[in-house]
């Protein structure tokens, strides 16, 4: 399955690992089409050797034509297909030895180099024997097929970082004045003013200068709502835009865009080596050594019994053949990159392939508090209101702060936004230094202000406001009031809001058996209420940033399996000390390059499905590896012919279509993850 990335190729391209930091990167250079040209083409010369194979012709009982050189036939296309279809796994055993870790392409090598030796020494008479042509030629084309598919699922799992290039436009509308140009993305400076129609694709990272829209962020967040985006709101790229024509600045373009982190989050996770994938790399040198054994004792064996050199031979090249650990070498990089792309489609990125396979012995998440739990910004998280509606209070009140810098009046105006509330304008605006601020809203006059104001104009407040304040104080809610006409009518606690969605994760942690634990330099007060609504178990209260590493130790030493969940700067040692860091994507560009796993959206829900993906990840890697490694030692002996003394006698022609069939069945194995309910 190929990809037209455009230009996009130096994104997603996946670069070659160097030969030297794996056995199984035999394809460093090639291209399922590669294989498939190959493939076919071999398929091709092999169909008239095996007509014209004397074996083939008493086993299925018809006599081919014979003419001058038919008996040609077979050596020269057999020496062809070796030349043009073996050279690849050549060239890959010659790699593999010369890194000192012989794998998948040496044992291949090793069967097609005696199938063709062999055949010429009995070709040239040298020997009297019948030659194993037929067998040469099927066992280049099966392993050409095996390889194929192994590319082609390889490459389908790369598609993610392939989807995501595509997300880029090629082309951007940049404005010079009141001309319009139309130039490649990649020429995009910072500071260009683009134009971007309704519906198209935003090309580049910046602010949004001019126009309204809803823009898709799904993308990139996972977010299926559309965000409206206002002049001064950020846009990335790769996102949609809706029905609003707007212009934007530049801030990043091409390769520091968003978008483009995420590929490159996504591609080193793909070259990330797992446990797993050591463990792969090992049981293929094992099978090295135990089919280059076992193709040694075959020979003595059957030699010492007396057989006549052609059919140890014969049984020697079997042995080879099926030792051919092909299921193995696709079984963990097949599966490594299905979940991969799986998690990337749901918004986890993995950056570091061990951070996901832990993940499932974790038995303790310790979150941050604040941007992780909490949304990291303030709102209005309690009001009680007298003589209006809660609506038309926020109104007023919204409507007054609108004009103040300070982040607790910024958590005002932003409730009434996310209310979808009409702020109405405020007029004679005067800031109160020390108690608060004034102003005249629907030609009323207003006070806003703390307990300070409250002093100072002397305001009683009535039984149920006071309880109200008694109430948010507790649990460390900052305390505004609305006066009017010298009388308190309405009352707003503003704090740092919950996020909706972290009840929801904290609860399906602890369905999975998981403790919950939250880290936080917040005051205790703050602290507790904060985990007594979320049910958390254990909170660490009033720790200083240099501190949050050492918490997470103390965790360990007590033998736990620690994630740490955070988004600042300040989480980054805690983040790379946890057994898993889990960074949450909108936060710093530090914690996300401190953490295994990046979530895109910051939805702490997206934790539990780690968990699961890690999982059935694992599960997966088992099956494949104990298939493909118990099926060669399985018929290792059948191939030595252990059973020969019964009539069953396995022929390297047989072997090499049980080999691919074994790939077969791994990648179809691997592929059934996809199918997995994140």
């Amino acid at each position: 399955m190929t990809h037209d990335h455009h230009n996009h190729d130096s994104h997603s391209e996946h670069p070659s690992h160097s030969h030297h930091d794996h056995g199984h990167d035999q394809h460093a250079g090639h291209s399922p089409e590669m294989f498939r040209a190959r493939f076919w083409l071999s398929l091709l010369m092999t169909l008239p050797i095996v007509f014209w194979s004397g074996h083939i012709q008493s086993l299925v009982g018809y006599d081919a034509p014979e003419f001058w050189g038919s008996d040609w036939i077979a050596p020269l296309l057999g020496t062809a297909i070796f030349v043009y279809g073996g050279l690849v796994f050549l060239k890959g055993a010659w790699h593999e030895i010369s890194a000192r870790l012989p794998g998948m392409m040496t044992l291949i090598s090793l069967a097609i180099l005696v199938a063709f030796v062999f055949s010429w020494i009995v070709q040239l008479g040298l020997i009297d024997a019948q030659a194993l042509w037929w067998e040469l030629a099927t066992l280049i084309t099966i392993m050409l097929l095996g390889h194929w598919i192994e590319m082609r699922s390889i490459n389908q799992a790369q598609g993610a970082l392939q989807e995501l290039a595509k997300l880029l436009p090629d082309q951007a509308t940049r404005l010079k004045g009141d001309q319009e140009e139309q130039v490649a993305v990649s020429e995009l400076k910072t500071g260009d003013i683009l134009l971007v129609r309704p519906g198209a694709s935003i090309p580049a990272d910046g602010v949004l200068k001019k126009g309204k829209s809803d823009v898709n962020e799904s993308m990139i967040t996972g977010e299926s709502k559309p965000v409206s985006k206002q002049p001064g709101d950020n846009l990335i790229a790769g996102t949609i835009n809706g029905s609003g024509s707007l212009r934007l600045e530049v801030t990043k373009s091409g390769d520091d865009t968003k978008l483009s982190g995420i590929m490159h989050l996504v591609k080193e996770a793909q070259q990330s080596k797992s446990g797993a994938q050591h463990l792969a790399d090992r049981a293929a040198r094992a099978l090295t050594a135990v089919a280059i054994s076992a193709g040694v004792i075959t020979l003595i064996a059957w030699q010492f019994v007396g057989a006549d050199i052609e059919f140890s031979i014969v049984r020697v090249v079997t042995v080879l053949v099926i030792a051919c650990p092909h299921a193995l070498g696709l079984a963990v990089p097949l599966v490594i990159a299905i979940s991969t792309s799986l998690g990337a489609k749901n918004g986890l990125l993995v950056r570091d392939q061990r951070g996901l396979e832990q993940a499932r012995n974790l038995n303790t998440i310790v979150f941050d508090k604040t941007g992780t739990l909490t949304l990291g910004e303030f709102r209005v998280v309690s009001q009680t209101t007298q003589s209006l509606s809660d609506d038309e209070a926020l109104e007023i009140a919204a409507s007054i702060e609108s004009e103040s810098e300070h982040p607790i009046a910024q958590g005002i105006v932003r409730t009434a936004k996310d209310r979808k509330l009409n702020i109405p304008s405020a007029h004679n605006f005067e800031s109160l230094t020390g108690k608060g601020v004034s102003a005249q809203v629907n030609g009323n006059d207003y006070l806003m202000g703390g307990a300070n104001l409250l002093e100072l104009e002397k305001v009683e407040l009535s039984d149920e406001l006071k309880q109200a304040t008694n109430k948010a104080e507790e649990q460390g809610h900052s305390v505004i009031y609305l006066l009017h006409q010298q009388q308190a009518i309405a009352l707003f606690a503003v704090a740092d809001a919950l996020r909706e969605e972290s009840k929801a994760a904290i609860k399906t942690l602890h369905q999975l058996g998981i403790q919950v634990a939250m880290l936080t330099g917040d005051a205790k007060n703050v602290a507790d209420a904060v985990a007594k609504e979320l049910g958390i178990d254990q909170v660490f209260a009033e720790v200083l940033p240099e501190d949050k590493a050492s918490k997470i130790k103390e965790l360990q030493k007590g033998g736990r399996k620690v994630a740490m969940v955070g988004d600042g700067v300040n989480d980054a040692p805690a983040l790379a000390t946890a057994d898993i860091g889990i960074a949450i994507g909108a936060g710093t560009d530090v914690a996300v390059e401190a953490g295994h796993i990046v979530l895109v959206r910051s939805d702490p829900r997206d934790i539990p499905r780690i968990i699961t993906l890690s999982k059935a990840t694992y599960r997966k890697m088992l099956q494949n590896l104990w298939w493909a490694a118990g099926y060669n030692i399985a018929a290792i002996p059948l191939a030595a012919g252990a059973l020969a003394a019964w009539g069953v006698l396995l022929s390297p022609a047989v072997g090499a279509i049980l080999m691919s069939a074994s790939t077969i069945i791994v990648a179809m194995n691997a592929q059934l993850l996809r199918r997995v309910q994140l």
